[in-house]
C-alpha cells in the first residue's frame, strides 16, 4: 500500500471510495467543496492506493480558533474514509497516521475530528469539549465525547480555550452531528 499526495487525476477514484464508505455522496460532496473552497487551505489531501487502486483518502482543512488560541495553527480531520473491502486492513490509519504527520511537518498545533469515539484515541485524539475547545456549532451532548483534538505541539492543550472556526464548506449546522 502506498500512501501519497493526491492529485487531479486521482479526484473521481477517490470520491468513488467516498461515496462507498458512506453509501451517499454526502462525504464526497464535502470534499468537492472543501477543494473549492479558498478558506479551507492550505489542505493536506491524501489517497491510499493499492496495487494502482484508490483504497482510502483522507483531507486535513484549515480552521482557527477563536479565543485565547487565536494564532494556534490548527486543522479539521475530515473526511476519513477506505473502501469497504480494504476496511479492518489498517488503511485508515496508515491515513490518519501520514496526515497528521504531514500536519505536524507543516506546523500544524493542534487536529480536530468529528469522529467515532472509539477510533480516534488510537492516535492520541481527546475529547475537547471538556478542554475548553469547542465545535462550530453545538454538539449533542450524548455524543459530545466524538469531537476530539490532538496536540502535535506537546504542552498546548489546557493553555487555549475557544470557538473552532473551520473552512466555510463546513460551517453548516448539519455538519457537526454524529
Amino acid at each position: 500500500m502506498l500512501i501519497r499526495h493526491a492529485t487531479d487525476a486521482d479526484i473521481e477514484g477517490l470520491l468513488a471510495v467516498e461515496r462507498a464508505a458512506f453509501a451517499g455522496d454526502s462525504e464526497a460532496k464535502l470534499v468537492v467543496d472543501l477543494l473549492g473552497d479558498p478558506s479551507a487551505a492550505p489542505i493536506i489531501n491524501l489517497v491510499a492506493e493499492n496495487n494502482g487502486e484508490i483504497v482510502g483518502h483522507v483531507m486535513f482543512t484549515r480552521a482557527r480558533i477563536d479565543g485565547s488560541g487565536a494564532g494556534v495553527e490548527a486543522t479539521v480531520l475530515a473526511p476519513l474514509a477506505v473502501a469497504p473491502a480494504a476496511q479492518g486492513t489498517g488503511v485508515g490509519g496508515a491515513l490518519a497516521r501520514a496526515g497528521i504527520a504531514a500536519a505536524t511537518e507543516r506546523g500544524i498545533e493542534l487536529v480536530f475530528v468529528l469522529g467515532h469515539i472509539d477510533y480516534y484515541p488510537r492516535f492520541g485524539f481527546a475529547p475537547a469539549l471538556k478542554l475548553g475547545l469547542r465545535a462550530p456549532y453545538p454538539i449533542d451532548p450524548a455524543v459530545e465525547a466524538a469531537w476530539m483534538v490532538l496536540e502535535t505541539r506537546p504542552g498546548l492543550l489546557g493553555t487555549v480555550r475557544g470557538n473552532v472556526v473551520c473552512a466555510d464548506a463546513m460551517m453548516h449546522p448539519e455538519m457537526w452531528r454524529e
